[in-house]
């Protein structure tokens, strides 16, 4: 009964440990938010995903060059803000739906590359990287099913389109002026992308990107021993609580935290350290994860709510569209048992691989997130010229912005 006793009141850190770990989350935000710019410096950012569009002749190569389109520019709101513009230019919402769905698989490549922290611990490593994978999985499964119903029938298209009727003309609601995360590391961020400025734009992208990944791996390497002093006794139980309780506080909890943070890509990094530290199961992270996946929807459309004009009725038709996408498909894994554990025993199998063999992971990465979209942007590119509805629809894209920038300077020149 003492021994019992005696093993629970210390969490193992005091306040100096514990502001070590803020100051690595800290630096681990930081780092994820290096790598987006040196990924969108290398990708040309919207311009980049919009030429990559450019070659999606169909659904499967829309899902295809969607995942390229973000692990490139490392931002799944700036993909999509790219994909309402083209649909607002003519592109058909056909098309369009498989390209949110391939951005929602492509955003998920930053908190797989925040595992890599862990690399040199071989249980932590594989803990780490179940715990990120297991959102890749369920984002691929979620593909497998959703996209051939989509081509067949399109009932996302067609809900979204109906929905999106009933906030035409409505207020606009936003929250970017929330976002707290952002504020904190953008300027520290910016200095470290600064140093590079005058380099030449490929050198400059790289290094930035190797920064990235240098923060990355340093917070995590540390953040990782200091969680494993603390996550005992009241710390460790208040995670349980929050995130480990069960699916649907899992899910609440991830959605909640993603509204705020305005990013699924930062919310799934935070738990990756959690979970090499033992602090979570890859079975409790799941449900955190499909719940990051509605948190950045909903952020989202929101935003939608706040265009106005020509694009309104197709930015909320297609933030629609990736809400229900992700809603439906989050009910379907947590109400079909031998769905629940697929991306879990996915996870597993992965995480078990890389421990006995590193390569597993860098394979997995490049494979999955880049050799075989780029492969087939290649051969889009090589085979064929860009389509022609999506040329269409980026020059109309363009004349709208440039008909409401006009109208913007001519109304603040009255004012």
């Amino acid at each position: 009964m003492t021994q019992q006793g005696s093993t629970a009141p210390s969490s193992g850190g005091g306040p100096l440990v514990w502001l070590g770990i803020i100051a690595l989350v800290y630096v681990l935000l930081v780092g994820v938010g290096v790598i987006g710019d040196g990924f969108k410096w290398i990708s040309g950012g919207a311009e980049g995903a919009e030429r990559i569009f450019a070659f999606a002749s169909n659904p499967i190569v829309g899902v295809i060059l969607g995942t390229l389109a973000t692990a490139l520019v490392q931002s799944s709101s700036t993909v999509t803000s790219v994909i309402v513009g083209l649909v607002a230019g003519g592109v058909p919402v056909a098309i369009a739906v498989p390209m949110i769905m391939g951005a929602n698989m492509g955003t998920t490549i930053t908190n797989t590359i925040v595992s890599l922290g862990n690399i040199r611990d071989g249980q932590m490593f594989n803990k780490s990287f179940q715990a990120a994978t297991v959102h890749d999985f369920f984002n691929l499964y979620s593909i497998l099913i959703f996209l051939p119903i989509e081509m067949l029938f399109h009932p996302l298209e067609r809900m979204a389109g109906a929905m999106s009727q009933w906030f035409v003309g409505g207020g606009g609601a936003s929250m970017k002026d929330f976002n707290f995360v952002g504020a904190l590391t953008k300027p520290v961020g910016s200095q470290i992308v600064g140093l590079f400025k005058g380099l030449p734009d490929m050198i400059g992208a790289v290094l930035t990107i190797v920064v990235g990944i240098a923060l990355i791996i340093f917070s995590v390497l540390f953040l990782g021993k200091l969680l494993q002093r603390v996550m005992t006794g009241k710390a460790k139980a208040m995670v349980d609580k929050s995130i480990g309780r069960g699916p649907i506080s899992g899910v609440a909890t991830g959605t909640a935290i993603t509204v705020l943070v305005q990013s699924s890509s930062t919310t799934t990094s935070l738990v990756v350290p959690l979970a090499g530290a033992g602090a979570l199961t890859t079975r409790q992270v799941f449900p955190f994860t499909m719940g990051a996946n509605i948190g950045t929807t909903i952020t989202a459309l929101l935003a939608a709510t706040s265009i106005t004009g020509a694009y309104q009725v197709f930015a909320l038709q297609i933030a629609l569209v990736h809400l229900l996408y992700n809603v439906f498909g989050v009910l379907l894994f947590m109400l079909v048992p031998w769905l629940k554990d697929t991306p879990i025993w996915s996870a597993e199998w992965l995480g078990n691989k890389t421990e006995s063999n590193r390569i597993w992971a860098f394979g997995y990465i490049l494979g999955v997130f880049f050799m075989l979209p780029g492969a087939v942007f290649g051969g889009q590119a090589a085979l064929g010229a860009a389509s022609e509805a999506i040329e269409k629809a980026e020059a109309d894209a363009a004349k709208i912005d440039d008909v409401e920038q006009r109208v913007q300077q001519r109304d603040m020149a009255i004012e």
